[in-house]
């Protein structure tokens, strides 16, 4: 039967070639909406590694602060002291301005045992700073404020940098170089990855480095985690406390808004090519029920012929199902060929498992797209009477 059927999608080459092409164009848009959703859902299911509920972040310009290095320290040392202080806070760091949602970033490179690893997420931070956040560490500790102060300066970095470096070795103790291997860093901790960029987006290679005095003039964040008694009024008297205190102008702003700003950077694109390759299949949907109706009648001398000698209306609506489903995997496969040079050549740098369920969802949508189209003009085919499409070829 399948013998068959070839040689007459092969005799009807000419016709066929167009309902080819619109399923390869639709396997294509289609692997592009996948790999888009795939990528993006997969990310999402990952754990964020931090909470970020009831975290403010309160930027400031510390132009008008003194220069002098130890002043400097007991104005901030005396700052996160009256914060802490208040009722309303539960926690309170200093940090650089690359702390999770922020549109800043930082970055450095690292070396071990030669190799360089490069565009590491780099973050200063205050002794609190895992509290604020409540960070969770899968090996060794947190900061000590003695950690300044040894030969080797001490970094913690996350679960997938270790991984990278490492492997299955425990990477707590071992010590590594900065970009030019000239100065040598203590690993003192390992903690999970955080999703710093929002909830679609995978968390980057990070290392956490204390912030020290020296970089205390470069510091114009201070992040605190407050109580649920935290309202509107607390946030004004903040405000005037800030301004006061750091004689510049203030803002304050609410992390989980920060969180939803930065999702809707990557929701909203989505929906906007999900809906534009929507109208894009529906289009193909309706050209491929329309060839195939168009098949239908240039055949009907061939299935009146057929019901002629005894084929039932069934095996006329399986025969141009079939037939459409065959092209269909032709096409499919032609597409595959395509879309399987994604993870062969590592574009876009996104592991191959996305590209290969993407795959195997397009496939089972232009299969389901297909039979949908074929099966009503395959079922009119069948209701086709024999002796009138012989009267009229």
């Amino acid at each position: 039967m399948f013998k068959h059927l070839f040689k007459l999608i092969w005799n009807k080459r000419k016709q066929n070639f167009l309902f080819l092409s619109e399923i390869l164009v639709s396997f294509l848009v289609i692997f592009a909406v996948f790999s888009y959703l795939t990528y993006y859902y997969k990310n999402y299911t990952k754990p964020l590694g931090f909470s970020y509920q009831k975290v403010w972040a309160i930027t400031y310009s510390n132009g008008q602060l003194t220069k002098n290095r130890d002043s400097l320290s007991i104005i901030y040392e005396n700052l996160i002291k009256s914060l802490r202080a208040m009722p309303e806070i539960e926690e309170a760091s200093f940090t650089s301005p690359n702390y999770p949602y922020s549109d800043s970033f930082m970055s450095r490179g690292l070396v071990h045992k030669g190799k360089e690893y490069n565009n590491i997420s780099d973050y200063k931070v205050g002794a609190d700073y895992q509290k604020v956040w409540n960070i969770s560490l899968i090996d060794g500790r947190w900061f000590l404020p003695e950690d300044n102060i040894g030969k080797n300066k001490s970094i913690i970095i996350n679960e997938t940098f270790s991984k990278e470096m490492f492997g299955n070795e425990k990477a707590t103790g071992k010590i590594i170089g900065d970009f030019d291997d000239k100065e040598k860093l203590k690993i003192i901790g390992v903690v999970k990855d955080i999703k710093a960029n929002g909830d679609f987006i995978p968390g980057n290679n990070g290392v956490f480095a204390q912030l020290d005095t020296g970089y205390l003039k470069y510091t114009s964040t201070v992040l605190i985690k407050v109580r649920e008694t935290a309202n509107a009024t607390f946030e004004s008297k903040l405000y005037k406390f800030m301004a006061v205190n750091m004689r510049s102008a203030i803002e304050i702003q609410h992390v989980d808004e920060m969180r939803d700003s930065r999702n809707e950077e990557t929701i909203i694109p989505m929906v906007i090519f999900v809906i534009i390759a929507s109208f894009l299949i529906i289009n193909v949907a309706l050209g491929l029920f329309g060839v195939l109706w168009y098949n239908i009648n240039k055949r009907k001398g061939e299935i009146g012929l057929r019901r002629a000698i005894g084929a039932s209306g069934n095996a006329v609506s399986a025969q141009l199902v079939t037939e459409s489903m065959i092209l269909a995997t032709m096409a499919i496969v032609v597409g595959c060929f395509f879309a399987i040079q994604f993870p062969l050549l590592n574009v876009y740098n996104i592991e191959a498992g996305v590209y290969i369920i993407a795959m195997l969802l397009s496939a089972m949508f232009i299969y389901i797209l297909v039979f949908a189209c074929s099966l009503y003009p395959g079922k009119q085919a069948a209701g086709i009477h024999p002796a009138i499409a012989l009267h009229e070829e």
